[in-house]
């Protein structure tokens, strides 16, 4: 008899339903069902379940459960809230993630390069005023976060023509462009940035990292990309940049909140661009495949893939 595999999530009906469809077309040998259909043996029977944003408590009602796959690469909510430390969480390692990452940064990047923020401004003022062009050879972008993520990121800019350097939370050696780390590093990236990428996990340590602090060190006219988490950026700390330096933007796609409530003030700052956290949205065609491979292997070898650094947080 196939195995019946849970799938655990707070996403709505109709995702659900192509997910379903999506992670079903890919092996025969396993069969994934909506955690709410499964029978009292089959619970009893679950070693693996997909997940995408679980709730903890519906986790905790597969009493054998052995490792948990994320449909999603951030897991922050997991490592937070569920408390199995014992049990192994498996994150989404999609390429496909990287590739339109890369695609938004460095559609937003030209957006600010080019003074577009500006334009728009001037556009309901009825002004009609040539800024100053700065080639992408002279525009610095400071990638934060030099994971898969960040280095596609990163070799898509250099090769459109940005200036990049990098910062990561341990030593790398980057063949096209200088890279930092440490906390020092981090002021570095940033004093030496027209635009900041921000694109780590959330952790205890990356939580609130751009504070007060790390805003008095950014350029002034520098911009803010966070496509990352929304607790990394404090947004009290950014607004007051953006209030001091009126030629700044930063585009957001992740809040301390989602869906972002309407009384915060992000919504109608004229320095701010809100998108709804869809920079790099988990592509069902490439990522049920990879999860359904990863299950497969392991109900053929027992081997579990691998999985997060608990302690880390990814």
């Amino acid at each position: 008899m196939k195995p019946i595999i849970p799938f655990v999530h707070r996403i709505t009906e109709n995702e659900e339903a192509r997910w379903i469809s999506e992670l079903n077309a890919h092996w025969p040998g396993c069969e994934v069902r909506p955690l709410r259909q499964l029978s009292n043996a089959q619970i009893d029977a679950a070693s693996v379940a997909i997940v995408a944003n679980p709730d903890p408590e519906d986790l905790n009602q597969l009493p054998n459960l052995k490792w948990v796959h994320s449909l999603w690469a951030g897991v922050e909510n997991l490592v937070q809230h569920w408390h199995r430390t014992d049990i192994p969480i498996v994150r989404m390692k999609d390429p496909a993630l990287a590739t339109t990452m890369a695609e938004a940064v460095l559609t937003w990047a030209l957006f600010l390069q080019r003074n577009m923020h500006r334009y728009a401004r001037q556009q309901k003022h009825n002004q009609w005023l040539a800024l100053d062009y700065q080639p992408m050879s002279d525009c610095t972008v400071g990638i934060i976060g030099l994971g898969k993520l960040g280095m596609a990121t990163a070799a898509a800019l250099n090769a459109q023509g940005f200036k990049t350097i990098g910062w990561s939370q341990s030593e790398k050696h980057i063949d096209f462009m200088p890279s930092f780390q440490g906390r020092d590093g981090l002021k570095t990236v940033v004093e030496q940035s027209d635009i900041v990428v921000v694109l780590l996990p959330l952790t205890a340590e990356t939580n609130g990292l751009f504070d007060t602090t790390m805003f008095s060190a950014m350029k002034a006219n520098a911009h803010l990309i966070n496509f990352a988490r929304g607790p990394i950026v404090e947004v009290e700390s950014l607004l007051n940049f953006l209030n001091n330096n009126p030629n700044s933007h930063a585009v957001l796609d992740v809040f301390d909140q989602e869906p972002l409530p309407p009384e915060t003030p992000l919504w109608q700052h004229p320095s701010v661009s809100v998108l709804p956290h869809i920079t790099a949205p988990t592509l069902p065609e490439s990522a049920a495949k990879i999860a359904i491979e990863n299950v497969k292997r392991y109900f053929e070898t027992d081997m579990i893939p691998g999985a997060i650094d608990r302690v880390k947080g990814y």
